[in-house]
């Protein structure tokens, strides 16, 4: 479905996805939010990202490791964002500027996820990668407790995704329409 959007429903996707993540009350109350720079047909969350900032929020961004863990800046806004190729995947928008280490993400508030699907019990269906598998066991293991909260499209919310032990549910899903919280919040 993704492949299908235009650049102009991606745009526009992203803006009301904004609109409803702004509302969260998760959000409302963050100091400091991890989130993402969207790639190809994923919703776009550069409004998100630039009106988290504009109420002082701190967010911070993943820039891709070679063994596919993350490490995370600051973005301070579009010129602080640099296009990187890793190998033969697609090119993503990381902060340009200093890194501040794969732990920095203990110290959100909020987590916001990629993702291609979440279904009725919470569980997020990712790309494959195994990055942000690292980054949920890495806030376990440091007993950080973000909210976390998958962007997605609303034909994303499915019934079941396919989940293994080390799988963790999120805490809610925001689409273009609304927010969902799942039960155990």
């Amino acid at each position: 479905m993704r492949n299908r959007l235009t650049d102009d429903d991606v745009r526009e996707a992203g803006r009301a996805l904004a609109g409803h993540a702004l509302r969260l009350p998760e959000l409302a109350r963050a100091r400091t939010v991890a989130a993402y720079v969207s790639v190809g047909g994923e919703p776009d969350t550069r409004a998100l990202l630039d009106a988290l900032r504009a109420r002082g929020v701190r967010v911070l961004l993943p820039a891709l490791l070679p063994d596919n863990d993350l490490d995370w800046g600051e973005y301070t806004g579009p010129d602080s964002l640099t296009e990187i190729r890793h190998g033969g995947k697609m090119a993503l928008f990381e902060p340009a500027g200093a890194r501040l280490g794969p732990s920095a993400v203990t110290r959100a508030d909020v987590v916001l996820l990629p993702g291609l699907a979440v279904d009725a019990r919470g569980m997020r269906l990712g790309r494959g990668g195994g990055s942000y598998d690292r980054v949920l066991d890495r806030l376990e293991r440091a007993g950080a407790r973000p909210r976390l909260v998958v962007l997605l499209y609303d034909t994303e919310v499915v019934v079941r995704v396919p989940a293994e032990a080390h799988d963790k549910p999120v805490h809610a899903v925001v689409t273009p329409s609304g927010t969902r919280h799942f039960t155990g919040d």
